[in-house]
């Protein structure tokens, strides 16, 4: 970091508040930027992870942040960085012992990275290119049958699938019976292993399904 010229105000403002902005920006390493302003001068104090690529002693610019000189935290609120990427940041007065306040420290996050993420997130999960499932294909995929019957049985009830008790698998079992999904080829098994249980439980519950039915 380089050094500027400092004066009692200002070595305060460091001594108190910089290692809490080299902190915050190597936590949120490298999208995080932290300035401090000396209020005083006018001039930025300090800089950690230098996003902006401004420097020691430039002008603060505070007229960006509306009533800078009011203890409290301003924002969240959104500016340009000097490439064109949208740094979303909030602002923190910081007040000398008299409570006055003699600087203020920016937080500058680099949410454009995220941009093109969910971008490309969106660009997957939306489908681009995918058709629809060719009937000849799958008209006999009983396993897709069962996801789709179990997963709409557990949303139904706001259920998940890992927290089900015995007698929720009971339960469902047996929908899945009514639903008539094991008549497809190791249907049974393939339910045991989904709902964890044991083979020979399912098997049962259908036996006793069945002699119900009779």
């Amino acid at each position: 970091m380089r050094k500027t010229k400092s004066n009692p105000a200002r070595r305060q403002l460091l001594e108190r508040y910089s290692r809490v902005a080299d902190g915050i920006a190597l936590l949120f390493f490298p999208y995080v930027e932290v300035v401090i302003h000396d209020l005083h001068s006018q001039t930025i104090a300090y800089i950690a992870n230098n996003l902006s690529k401004r420097e020691l002693g430039d002008d603060s610019a505070l007229e960006e942040i509306d009533h800078v000189a009011q203890p409290g935290t301003i924002g969240p609120y959104e500016k340009i960085n000097w490439d064109g990427r949208r740094m979303r940041c909030v602002s923190t007065v910081l007040l000398d012992d008299e409570g006055v306040a003699s600087g203020v420290m920016c937080v500058n996050y680099n949410i454009a990275v995220f941009e093109e993420v969910k971008h490309v997130i969106d660009l997957v999960i939306s489908g681009v290119g995918v058709v629809k499932q060719p009937e000849e294909l799958f008209k006999d995929d009983w396993q897709e049958r069962i996801n789709t019957f179990l997963h709409g049985w557990l949303q139904e009830r706001q259920l998940a699938l890992n927290s089900l008790t015995r007698d929720h698998r009971r339960e469902l079992v047996a929908a899945l019976w009514e639903e008539g999904a094991f008549k497809g080829k190791s249907a049974a098994n393939y339910v045991a292993n989904v709902l964890g249980m044991g083979r020979a439980t399912v098997y049962q519950h259908i036996r006793d399904l069945r002699d119900a039915a009779q």
